[in-house]
C-alpha cells in the first residue's frame, strides 16, 4: 500500500502544479458589474483554499519513510502455494527493490524541480510557501487584502475595475503559468460576452483537484477510517464551497442559466447565482454590449 502511494502522490501533485487545478473557493461572495460601454468591476470578498502543498509534502514524506523498510513478497511453487523464499530469491527481491528505490528518488527530485517552476520558484515543500503567495499577492493589483489564515486557507478581498477590450479571469497570480479561473469574461467580435464561472461548482462534480487526488489515493483512502493505512495519509480537507455570484449589466442578455433569470436592480438587470456543494453546473450568461 505505502509503496504504491508513495509512487502515485508526488506525480500526481507534479500534474496538478502543471494543470493548475489546486486552488477552490470556500465562503465567498462576488460580483461582476458590467456596463454595457464594456466597462466593468469584479469583485470577491471571502476564501480561496490553496492545496496545503508542504502538507501534501509531509504525507509524501510519511509515506516515503514507511515504505523505507525491504519487506519481501510471498513466493510461491507451480501449484501457485505459497512456500518459503529461497536465499537468492529474497536477495533478488532485495535487489529490485533498491534498484526501484533510487530510479523514484530521482523520480521525486524532477517532479519537486517541476512543481518549484510551475509555482513562480515558491518551494511547496516550505511551511513558508503559503505566506509567500500571500504577499506577492498583495503587490498584484485588485488584492486589496489577503491573509493566510492556515491549513491552505486564504481570507481576501479582491476588487478591480478596467473595460473589457480584452479577456478577463480571475484569480491569476505573478509568476504563476497557469491557475484555474473561478470567473472568466470573454469579448466576442460581435459585440458579446460571454460570462463563465468554471470554479463556482460543486467540488464533486468539476473540480479536478479532488478527482487526482482520488485517484491518486485509491478508492479506500478517500475515506480516512477506511482502513490503518489510509488513516495516516488523509488528503487534507477542502473547504465547503459557499457563496453568491451575481452579475449586473445595463446591457441585453441573451441568455443565462439562472433559475429565476433576470430582475431589476439599481445598476441594471441582476443575474444571481446560489453556489453551494451540490451546484453542479457552473454559471453562464451573454450579454451584448453597445456596439
Amino acid at each position: 500500500m505505502f509503496t504504491w502511494f508513495r509512487r502515485a502522490l508526488v506525480p500526481a501533485l507534479a500534474c496538478l502544479a502543471l494543470s493548475g487545478c489546486f486552488l477552490q473557493p470556500g465562503k465567498f461572495d462576488s460580483t461582476l458589474d458590467l456596463r454595457k460601454d464594456g466597462s466593468f468591476t469584479f469583485a470577491y470578498k471571502g476564501q480561496i483554499y490553496l492545496l496545503a502543498l508542504s502538507k501534501m509534502a509531509d504525507m509524501a514524506g510519511k509515506a516515503e519513510t514507511a515504505g523505507d523498510q525491504f519487506v519481501a513478497e510471498a513466493c510461491h511453487d507451480d501449484n501457485f502455494d505459497e512456500r518459503t523464499c529461497t536465499a537468492e530469491e529474497l536477495t533478488e527481491q532485495k535487489r529490485a527493490w533498491e534498484e526501484g528505490r533510487e530510479k523514484k528518488k530521482l523520480e521525486d527530485q524532477k517532479n519537486a524541480e517541476m512543481m518549484r517552476a510551475m509555482l513562480g520558484g515558491i518551494d511547496p515543500a516550505d511551511p513558508e510557501a503559503a505566506r509567500e503567495l500571500a504577499e506577492r499577492l498583495r503587490h498584484q493589483a485588485g488584492w486589496r487584502s489577503v491573509t493566510y489564515v492556515g491549513d491552505g486557507l486564504f481570507e481576501v478581498d479582491f476588487a478591480l475595475s478596467s473595460k473589457l477590450t480584452h479577456d478577463f479571469a480571475f484569480p491569476t497570480i505573478e509568476r504563476f503559468p497557469m491557475a484555474n479561473a473561478f470567473v472568466m469574461a470573454n469579448r466576442r467580435a460581435d459585440g458579446t460576452v460571454r460570462i463563465d464561472a468554471p470554479g463556482f461548482t460543486a467540488q464533486s462534480a468539476t473540480n479536478p483537484l479532488q478527482a487526482m487526488m482520488s485517484g491518486a489515493l485509491g478508492t479506500g483512502m478517500s475515506d480516512p477510517t477506511a482502513n490503518s493505512d489510509a488513516g495516516a495519509a488523509a488528503v487534507p480537507n477542502v473547504p465547503e464551497i459557499d457563496g453568491t455570484f451575481r452579475l449586473v449589466t445595463d446591457g441585453e442578455i441573451l441568455a443565462n442559466n439562472t433559475d429565476e433569470g433576470p430582475r431589476a436592480g439599481t445598476g441594471g438587470k441582476v443575474l444571481q447565482w446560489r453556489i453551494t456543494k451540490r451546484t453542479q453546473v457552473m454559471p453562464l450568461a451573454l450579454v451584448r454590449l453597445v456596439p
